[in-house]
């Protein structure tokens, strides 16, 4: 963190950010995420992601960051203007005047020198980011209930085998209705050109990136990213934060290869995913076994060569039921192995809607509300929370009580009922779920809401009705 000492969030955003702009976020020139499987990025993963010019990456592999959409949200950030894709900010902050929304958290993490060498740079700079998360393709042996087919082979599996899911009409719900065939930019055994644009940019990247993070897809199953830990093992990795994001749901020899290849990273930091605890975790994450995942993190925790150990939790309806047993289980592990082991994120899911925890009917939300409200308050003064951990649990409370709609195209909230019921019957007839057995809280509410075959077309948002149609 670049904060000065007892330097509040705030007080930050007010010295560094404010000055430059209202709307100004460093992560537009500093940070970037890269599908290369499909050939698309964003910098942050709130605003969608965009598609990224083959042409331009013939003579600039940076484009794969530096590209047009991206150079005119920075020229938006310097006028002062909101850029609507990053709208998740603005309504964080627009829920109170001190409110602190990401941007922040994302600029922080920078030097004020390589903030004010992009605010020179201007719009047009081609930049190289200082963190860099790629993914190389959408292999995956997990399946997770908010994740779809152009993320995961696993899902495209199963839309290839049982067929679209049926009679969704809110936003997003397209996403369920295809294989993701458009996640692949090429055939296989065919020379993908975006990691081709990556390995030719990696030369000029190396010497000056801080942190890279591989994602997926699972990563552990792509065989670039050990070409990535032989690069370290040969070369040394200096000082570069070298992160990797695993579901831990691989054999057990993909374990044991990471946890070697960890011991030539001076400075590595892993990442996984959860956020329920028992049978609710592995409802919303088909695929995985909570036994076998806390046995895993342990191990890793034990054996490897770690920095950090990070897990994301991202923050749909159906985790809100035992959130808080999950995170008692990471201060147990905290108490064993450190304040650092783990690490804790919340990232509120908004894509599709229906999904959203702000779906659930108010007296759900209501009592879930007031449960987590009082959890973190009896564990505010705990010594292993981090700053960053207890105001990601505030924001959620937050956002629980204030907000109404995920973003500013969700569809109406009658619509987004309907399709949560009508897709988790498909997904237990697909899967071999029971969500009233796992989720007993929820009986009562979807015994209410009224599936229908065809929309209701006043009911159906003009984007939701253009997707159906």
């Amino acid at each position: 963190m670049n904060r000065r000492k007892d330097e509040s969030y705030i007080k930050y955003k007010r010295r560094v950010i404010d000055p430059i702009s209202s709307s100004f976020c460093a992560a537009k020139w500093l940070d970037a995420t890269v599908w290369l499987g499909s050939g698309s990025t964003t910098s942050c993963h709130l605003p969608p992601a965009h598609h990224v010019d083959l042409e331009a990456l013939k003579e600039n592999p940076s484009a794969l960051h530096n590209t047009e959409h991206k150079k005119r949200q920075r020229a938006k950030m310097l006028r002062g203007e909101r850029p609507k894709e990053c709208e998740y900010c603005w309504r964080i902050e627009d829920m109170e005047r001190d409110a602190v929304s990401d941007r922040v958290f994302k600029t922080i993490v920078y030097s004020e020198d390589a903030i004010e060498k992009a605010r020179v740079g201007g719009a047009e700079a081609n930049i190289n980011p200082e963190t860099l998360e790629i993914a190389f393709d959408r292999t995956c042996n997990f399946a997770c209930s908010y994740c779809n087919a152009a993320f995961s082979t696993t899902w495209a599996k199963d839309i290839r085998n049982e067929g679209p899911y049926q009679h969704l009409i809110s936003d997003g719900a397209q996403s369920y209705q295809g294989n993701g065939n458009w996640a692949d930019a090429v055939k296989t055994g065919e020379v993908n050109p975006y990691v081709d644009a990556f390995w030719r940019w990696w030369p000029e990247l190396s010497k000056s990136l801080k942190k890279l993070r591989i994602t997926g897809g699972e990563p552990l199953l792509s065989p670039e990213i050990w070409k990535l830990f032989d690069f370290f093992e040969q070369n040394g990795s200096g000082e570069l934060v070298f992160g990797v994001n695993s579901n831990l749901g691989g054999r057990d020899e993909l374990i044991t290869k990471l946890i070697e290849k960890s011991k030539f990273i001076n400075q590595f930091d892993f990442y996984t995913s959860n956020e329920s605890v028992s049978e609710q975790a592995e409802y919303i994450r088909d695929g995985l076994s909570y036994n076998r995942w806390c046995y895993n993190v342990e191990r890793v925790i034990k054996e490897g060569n770690l920095r950090t150990f990070n897990v994301m939790m991202t923050i749909n309806s159906l985790s809100l039921f035992t959130i808080t047993d999950f995170m008692d289980q990471m201060l147990r592990w905290k108490e064993a192995y450190g304040k650092d082991k783990p690490i804790w994120s919340v990232n509120i899911l908004r894509f599709p809607s229906f999904m959203s925890p702000l779906v659930l009917p108010d007296d759900i939300r209501q009592e879930r509300y007031k449960h987590l409200h009082n959890w973190l308050a009896e564990k505010r003064a705990h010594p292993l929370i981090r700053e960053y951990e207890y105001s990601s649990v505030k924001r959620l409370i937050d956002y629980l009580e204030v907000v109404d709609q995920p973003h500013w195209k969700a569809s109406e909230k009658e619509v987004q009922r309907r399709d949560f019921k009508s897709f988790y019957e498909q997904y237990d007839a697909r899967r071999g779920k029971k969500i009233r057995t796992v989720f007993p809280q929820l009986s009562n509410w979807l015994d209410q809401i009224e599936v229908i075959g065809q929309p209701h077309q006043e009911l159906v948002s003009e984007d939701a009705r253009e997707a159906w149609e």
